[in-house]
């Protein structure tokens, strides 16, 4: 197996929008307004979404690279909250947090010298490869719903 195009799959599979919109076009354009609002039927705002795959991201990385990292309560320490609309403050700072987490992992996947197919000796058998693949597919994953709710909310560009 090439080491080398490994790692530049898994990297366009982190950056995502290869077969859907990738994170930074979820929250393309949305109103300040509406980043709190839960549409009928939906249990979840668009702030619920990402702050959720921010700390989801932070949990997963922290596991990747830190043996004394403890996970928060599932799933209460996974999910804003109180339902509440974030302030500017709190929305830009989990952007901000969720971007360099992102970069995080991917430096750590780029790093030569991160064997990926290794036992992460803290765990119980993941690797990094599995970190890397579970973070991709948890992100594609509530992008998708982020859209969703965005679309509900009349606040997606009709194609």
């Amino acid at each position: 197996m090439n080491d080398k195009i490994l790692r530049q799959q898994l990297i366009q599979l982190l950056d995502g929008g290869q077969a859907h919109a990738d994170w930074k076009q979820a929250l393309k354009s949305l109103p300040a307004k509406l980043r709190g609002v839960r549409p009928d039927g939906s249990p979840h705002s668009v702030w619920d979404l990402l702050e959720h795959m921010r700390v989801a991201q932070w949990d997963i990385l922290e596991f990747s690279r830190n043996a004394k990292h403890v996970s928060p309560d599932w799933p209460s320490g996974y999910w804003p909250a109180g339902g509440k609309a974030p302030r500017e403050k709190e929305w830009k700072s989990c952007v901000r947090k969720f971007t360099v987490e992102a970069a995080a992992m991917q430096r750590l996947v780029t790093n030569p010298k991160t064997d990926l197919t290794a036992k992460i000796p803290h765990g119980s058998g993941q690797t990094i490869l599995r970190e890397a693949l579970l973070l991709a597919d948890h992100n594609a994953y509530h992008i998708g719903q982020i859209i969703l709710v965005r679309k509900l909310l009349n606040a997606w560009p009709k194609s």
